[in-house]
């Protein structure tokens, strides 16, 4: 069974930083492609950033500059290091597996 977890959200100030995780278990982690989505009430998830097997990523035109995705094999889990961040941030976040498979979600609330 396909487990994601995600961990690290929260309410943070403009301008601040939060670093959110999510730890793989239940399938090969080491070949698999890993992303973190965002959603917000009323539209729909949207790519926040991708990490290949490889190492390379992708990221959303909105956070390019600002958040960096890794991952670490070994501990079967991936990041994502979100800085100088901006009331429009405010989002779940989700991990994703090779496209396929989801976390829960975390709540990332980004407000003065």
């Amino acid at each position: 069974q396909v487990q994601l977890v995600e961990s690290g959200g929260g309410l943070v100030q403009p301008g601040g930083s939060l670093r959110l995780s999510c730890t793989a278990s239940g399938i090969s982690f080491a070949t698999a492609l890993m992303g973190w989505y965002r959603q917000v009430p009323g539209k729909e998830r949207e790519l926040v950033a991708k990490i290949t097997a490889g190492g390379r990523t992708n990221y959303a035109d909105s956070v390019k500059g600002r958040f960096t995705i890794s991952r670490d094999n070994a501990r079967r889990a991936v990041y994502l290091q979100m800085n100088n961040l901006k009331p429009e941030d405010t989002a779940v976040y989700y991990c994703n597996l090779m496209s396929s498979y989801w976390g829960q979600g975390t709540q990332v609330t980004v407000a003065s």
